[in-house]
């Protein structure tokens, strides 16, 4: 089938979750909630791009949330869910994807192997989505007493992503706009795109779902999602790289271009910062180095801006349900100075990673005229990071 493009809603107020900003955008240790629910679709092979879905008011603060991420237009939701998800998917009618996925923005948690079991489901269903069983015994109650017991058995607890062919669930939703005009369908408001599937007479697999993948409604859901981060496993990636001086008039450096009295000589701009924190990054999840991801052999990465390649190691960090927390890059060279370029390196590797700046330390040093960077030769680096691994 053709491309498949991931819809993450992000339209609602999220009164439930107290004062300050909506939930979407509250911060779990330096990312934003909706950063974390993005990412790991960015990094997905199966997802080809992800279209958010923003209430119109919060567009300043959708973009601080998600600076350095490429990712399509966000569209303005509505006045409910299901015509915010309806209105994302009639933005995409020019694109036509033989597939979409539709995620709740407050599901910070999702991970690369559910999104692949909802899409290998819909290979042969025209929806699919991730579930859990019920394995509580339910109550029906009154008053404050009991009036009834549930029978549990076939009960299953809905997650996103939600997977479907496109023109079926864009067709669905059509139907139920037309029905009720934004009131609910039936009396009954259809609270996920399954339901508004069934109402069409679609046929909606279940997948295997994960207790890790909360939604999070309240002040002390984001509470708990800190301290579940929090006590992650903490992995530690080192880094280092070098390139020789060459002709040129600038050097690139963290993503900064310093004006000097030469370049610096490699396949890409020979960024040695923005490599050595790269190859950080990837040595921390145990994914090889930049060489595997990029090799210098393809014509495609000649010239390239080295921030491609950093950017493609925090999205795999992203995608192995990672964060990053702290980034450590120290400059070894007699010159040019550092020091009056370290805080717009600081700022430009935060904007890429889209972390805050406070987790980006960025130091310089010389040799004291020994070795190749003390002759003025060229530029090394070197880099810590510390990644928080989910134990799920």
């Amino acid at each position: 089938m053709s491309q498949c493009i991931a819809l993450v809603v992000a339209a609602g107020r999220g009164h439930r979750a107290g004062d300050g900003a909506p939930k979407q955008y509250r911060s779990i240790l330096g990312r934003s909630v909706l950063r974390r629910a993005v990412e790991p679709f960015l990094a997905h092979p199966g997802v080809d791009t992800v279209r958010p879905v923003i209430h119109p008011d919060d567009r300043e603060l959708f973009d601080a949330a998600t600076t350095g991420l490429d990712l399509l237009e966000p569209v303005s939701g509505g006045a409910s869910r299901r015509e915010s998800v309806r209105l994302g998917l009639e933005s995409l009618t020019e694109l036509d994807p033989g597939k979409v996925l539709i995620h709740d923005a407050a599901r910070p948690f999702i991970d690369a192997g559910m999104i692949t079991r909802v899409l290998e489901a819909l290979e042969k269903s025209p929806g699919a989505i991730p579930a859990l069983p019920v394995n509580d015994t339910l109550k029906r109650g009154t008053g404050g007493k009991i009036t009834g017991t549930v029978d549990r058995a076939g009960l299953w607890r809905a997650q996103t992503p939600q997977g479907f062919r496109f023109d079926g669930i864009l067709s669905a939703h059509r139907q139920a706009h037309s029905r009720v005009g934004g009131a609910p369908d039936g009396g009954v408001e259809l609270t996920d795109d399954a339901a508004v599937a069934e109402k069409a007479g679609l046929a909606v697999a279940l997948v295997p779902g994960s207790e890790e993948n909360v939604k999070l409604t309240s002040e002390d859901d984001l509470q708990r999602a800190g301290d579940r981060l929090g006590a992650a496993t903490v992995r530690t990636g080192f880094g280092f790289d070098v390139h020789r001086f060459g002709a040129g008039d600038h050097v690139m450096l963290g993503g900064v271009a310093i004006p000097f009295e030469a370049g610096l000589e490699g396949h890409s701009d020979a960024d040695v910062a923005l490599h050595a924190l790269t190859d950080a990054l990837l040595g921390a999840i145990g994914a090889g180095d930049i060489g595997a991801h990029f090799p210098p052999t393809q014509a495609e990465w000649k010239g390239a801006a080295s921030d491609i390649f950093l950017r493609k190691a925090g999205d795999l960090v992203a995608g192995r349900g990672g964060g990053i927390a702290n980034l450590d890059l120290t400059v070894i060279c007699e010159k040019p100075r550092i020091g009056p370029h370290r805080a717009a390196m600081v700022a430009r590797v935060a904007e890429i990673l889209g972390l805050d700046e406070s987790q980006v330390n960025v130091k310089a040093t010389t040799t004291e005229g020994l070795g190749f960077t003390g002759r003025g030769e060229g530029i090394a680096a070197q880099a810590v990071a510390t990644v928080l691994l989910n134990n799920n």
